[in-house]
């Protein structure tokens, strides 16, 4: 169920936005179930070592005032009839300690993916299935390996990647037809930069989560916003 949450102004002595910037957070209600170690990571005789302590799974990363991180936030309707050349920029996935990293990305259709392998060994990444018509592919990614570009013309949130040399290696791409997205810091921040003055819908997606969308209209200074998902 959609969960609508006010729009609220911009607070007299907050910081200054460029126009059109749309700053928020998203909060979590709920408690969520505790993250759990990865086991198998610990245990591989690459990844062990390349560890820095404990690693745990990332599926809710709460932060401060239940601010929740890794939640993609985008245009998703209002930008009708309205095209966006793909930004020259390359937004980087990257392969460290056996994990993907970061775990949530955003990217443009037609925009390059850098994907990048940082780790002193194999492995390989694997998007196997589109529900958006993109291409997909699986390719090896040996230490010292070049980065690999790919580019999704086809909106689709998200594009899975998975290693299948560490199994519980999986990373998320959020990839929109318009270069109006941001994915919360881990304490739920996040900025949309430039959005013209005008009525929108957001959307604000997580993994587990799922997704609730608001109304906003942003006004030439820009707006601010605040949204909440719940534990499921």
């Amino acid at each position: 169920m959609k969960h609508l949450t006010s729009i609220a102004a911009l607070a007299a002595g907050a910081t200054t936005l460029l126009s059109g910037d749309v700053t928020g957070t998203v909060t979590l209600k709920g408690t969520p179930p505790a993250e759990k170690p990865i086991a198998p990571l610990m245990a591989d005789v690459n990844c062990g070592k390349a560890a820095k302590g404990t690693v745990t799974t990332r599926h809710y990363v709460v932060g401060a005032g239940a601010g929740l991180g890794n939640v993609f936030v985008y245009v998703k309707a209002g930008l009708d009839g309205k095209k966006f050349d793909a930004p020259a920029t390359k937004p980087v996935m990257d392969q460290v300690g056996c994990l993907y990293e970061p775990y949530v990305l955003g990217a443009q259709t037609g925009q390059a993916v850098e994907i990048r392998n940082s780790d002193a060994f194999l492995h390989n990444v694997n998007f196997m299935r589109s529900d958006a018509g993109n291409t997909t592919f699986n390719f090896a990614q040996g230490a010292g390996a070049k980065p690999v570009d790919k580019v999704f013309p086809n909106q689709e949130v998200f594009v899975k990647l998975q290693c299948n040399v560490h199994p519980w290696m999986f990373g998320y791409i959020g990839v929109v037809s318009n270069p109006y997205f941001a994915v919360t810091d881990k304490d739920g921040k996040f900025t949309l930069k430039g959005l013209p003055a005008g009525k929108y819908t957001l959307a604000f997606k997580h993994l587990k989560a799922g997704e609730v969308t608001q109304e906003v209209e942003v006004k030439d200074s820009g707006a601010a916003v605040s949204a909440t998902l719940e534990v499921k």
